[in-house]
């Protein structure tokens, strides 16, 4: 049998380490350099670059990038470069401490990665913070948060195509019934939400549109108490329906702030990129007349600038 030959114009993982090892020595850190090579690889290449570079070097890739970089183009270099259910587990972990507390970032985990990649996402949470990410988000929030969130993090949906019709319109009734009570916590009302295939939901929220003439999401957001549950309720069916709109969202709201909210912006772009990156540009330019890349280069500058525009470009290479 005739072996398998590598296109020649696939970079082989030890020129790339060889390359980053070259970008660290000498005076001062060739970031350029790291830009075209890790922003221009794949979740597959960045993971065997990794591998050669620890079994040539004797570090971990990863260290040295920490020591050789700094600020929000470390960040970005970092979420990149972890394989995804790492990035994951390490984000998910940030948003329930003190500081950087974010339940939206555990609503994007959650309701936006298939199910087999939110188990290893639980695997590599595990591994390497010796404890599951249920027992975080239980001891992180309380109340209506709490029952909302930990579902969510636990389930394993299914992911066929398959719809009840008959149960879509039950259900609808049901979520409709809820929400003309207030009773926005309601054990089935987060049941549905939390257990239910993308399909199913999709096929439920449609019944609920087209039955009561509004959909769920204009009803949530036309009552008074708008407060953090009301907005991560929105988020959750967002996430699960439409994700590209939530994910317009934050990128809009990370850029238009007094300030850029760099957390924000880095996070989509890091975890979306090889993902749905295309349909977020579309919807952002849909929603804001102007293009994703340039609205990020007119809000960032220099190394960090030129990491996140090479990514919304990773997909055209």
């Amino acid at each position: 049998m005739a072996s398998l030959k590598v296109p020649s114009n696939v970079p082989l993982p030890e020129d790339d380490a060889e390359q980053l090892h070259k970008a660290f020595s000498g005076w001062g850190t060739n970031e350029k350099l790291i830009i075209s090579i890790l922003a221009h690889r794949n979740a597959a290449q960045r993971s065997l670059i990794r591998s050669v570079y620890a079994a040539t070097y004797n570090e971990d890739l990863l260290k040295a990038l920490d020591k050789e970089l700094s600020s929000d183009f470390e960040r970005a270099v970092m979420l990149w470069t972890l394989d995804p259910p790492e990035r994951d587990a390490y984000l998910a972990k940030e948003s329930t401490k003190m500081f950087t507390k974010n339940n939206w970032v555990l609503v994007e985990i959650a309701c936006t990665r298939p199910a087999l990649e939110l188990i290893k996402v639980k695997q590599a949470y595990q591994a390497r913070y010796k404890k599951s990410i249920e027992e975080d988000v239980a001891q992180h929030t309380s109340g209506d948060l709490r029952k909302l969130l930990l579902p969510l993090v636990s389930t394993f949906r299914y992911e066929g195509d398959d719809v009840n019709m008959m149960l879509a319109r039950s259900e609808a009734k049901i979520l409709h019934e809820k929400v003309s009570e207030k009773s926005y916590s309601d054990d089935d009302f987060i049941r549905i939400l939390t257990t239910r295939s993308k399909a199913q939901l999709g096929a439920t929220l449609n019944h609920y549109n087209n039955e009561y003439g509004n959909a769920i999401n204009k009803n949530l957001k036309e009552d008074s108490d708008d407060n953090d549950y009301m907005k991560l309720l929105r988020a959750v069916i967002t996430c699960l329906t439409y994700p590209e709109k939530h994910f317009e969202k934050v990128l809009r709201l990370s850029i238009n702030k007094m300030g850029t909210d760099e957390w924000g912006l880095t996070r989509v772009v890091t975890t979306r990129t090889e993902v749905d990156m295309e349909r977020i540009k579309e919807e952002y330019q849909r929603r804001n007349s102007i293009p994703l890349d340039r609205a990020i280069a007119k809000d960032t500058s220099g190394d960090y600038e030129d990491m996140l525009v090479a990514l919304l470009g990773h997909g055209d290479a």
